[in-house]
This record gives structure tokens, sequence and C-alpha cells, in this order.
């Protein structure tokens, strides 16, 4: 019989390195209170939140110029998360973009939100700006 594993040592939802990253190696620093080190590693805990309903730290992570009300932030757990492709990720020293598709499927519908996102550092600390649609 297989040994179980934790929600920490399981694979991390945004995927990175291919999936060989668990969470509490990838995304659960910054969802703990680490600063992401880039835009592209704030944008895949943003993703990772996203899954594991931790709404608050989508909320803590967008940016107070563009942010919505945190009422505005809420689980719908009936959306399962099926995984997450970095297109193009193009650093900066204050300003980056990142551009992916999240897949996910909801009500036995497929979903797909391919997203530029645009991102911005302050005082040390990326933030989420908003986002374009480009298909």
């Amino acid at each position: 019989m297989a040994k179980q594993h934790s929600a920490a040592n399981a694979a991390c939802p945004c995927g990175n390195h291919d999936g060989k990253d668990s969470y509490a190696t990838c995304c659960k620093q910054y969802h703990d209170g680490a600063d992401a080190p880039n835009a592209e590693a704030l944008m895949r805990s943003r993703y990772s939140a996203y899954v594991l309903g931790l709404m608050h730290y989508v909320h803590a992570t967008w940016h107070t110029s563009t942010r919505p009300p945190l009422s505005d932030f809420t689980h719908d757990a009936a959306t399962k998360w099926l995984g997450l492709d970095v297109k193009k990720f193009v650093p900066g020293e204050t300003e980056a973009t990142v551009e992916f598709v999240a897949r996910s499927k909801s009500g036995g519908r497929a979903q797909r939100l391919h997203e530029l996102s645009r991102f911005v550092k302050e005082d040390g600390r990326w933030f989420y700006i908003d986002g374009t649609f480009p298909e």
C-alpha cells in the first residue's frame, strides 16, 4: 500500500519545475509570508492560492490601486484547477509581465484563462496590478 503524503509534501499546484517541487518547497513559503523574489514566483503563488482557497493571499498580493474589496474574494469549491502554463515572463527591476494559461473545470465545463498580467514592485514586494486577455 502506498504511503500517504501530507498536502505540504504533495506537488505544488503551480507546476513549477515540471511539477517536481513540493508545495512546501515552492509556494507555501510565500503563502506563509515570505516575499516572492520575482513576478513569476508571485503569479505562480497566486495560482496556487486560488487552487487551495487562500483568498486572503490573493487579496493581499493585489496592488491597492486596482484591488477589489476583500468581500469580492470567494473560493469556488466547485472549480477544479487543472494546471498552469507560464508562456512568457518578462522580468524587470520594478515592473514585469507574465503571460500564462490557467486551466480549470467547473460545472462539467472546461475553461481556459489566458492572461498577460502586469506586476509592480514596491518596498521590496511584488504585487499584481491587472491583466489583459490576448485571445
